[in-house]
C-alpha cells in the first residue's frame, strides 16, 4: 500500500483525549497534510474536524480506513466498511486479532496493513 498516493484517511477510534492514540495519530496525519476523517459515535468534533458517527457515513472517496479500536469493535467495523464499498484498511498495532486476520483472508479484493504503525510508515 503506497501511502504517498493516499490523501483521504478515516480513523475509526478517533478521540478528543490527547493521551490516546486515536488523537495522537489523527494530529500526526493532519500535520503531514492528510485529509483526516474522524469516526466515533461519541463526538461531534475532534480537533475542529466534523466527526462521522459511523463508517457508513464516510464519503465514498475515502481512500483508507485506519483502525485504532479493540479487535472486537474492529471486526464489526471492518465488516461494515467492506460492505459499504471500502477496500483499503490499516490496523494499528493491537487493533488486529486472529479473527480479523482470518476474515481479511476472505476479502480478495481488499488491501490490508497489519502490525505497522501508520505514524512511522508516513515519515518520509
Amino acid at each position: 500500500m503506497d501511502l504517498r498516493q493516499i490523501k483521504k484517511i478515516a480513523i475509526i477510534g478517533a478521540t478528543t483525549n490527547p493521551e490516546k492514540f486515536g488523537n495522537i495519530v489523527l494530529k500526526d496525519l493532519l500535520k503531514k497534510g492528510y485529509d483526516v476523517l474522524p469516526v466515533s459515535p461519541r463526538y461531534d468534533f475532534i480537533e475542529g474536524l466534523k466527526v462521522y458517527k459511523s463508517v457508513e457515513e464516510l464519503p465514498v472517496d475515502t481512500e483508507l480506513i485506519v483502525f485504532i479500536v479493540p479487535p472486537e469493535i474492529g471486526i464489526e467495523e471492518l465488516k461494515k466498511a467492506y460492505g459499504t464499498g471500502f477496500r483499503k484498511f490499516w490496523f494499528q498495532p493491537g487493533a488486529e486479532s486472529p479473527e480479523i486476520l482470518e476474515y481479511a483472508k476472505t476479502l480478495n479484493d481488499a488491501e490490508f496493513s497489519f502490525i505497522k504503525c501508520i505514524m512511522v510508515q508516513t515519515n518520509w
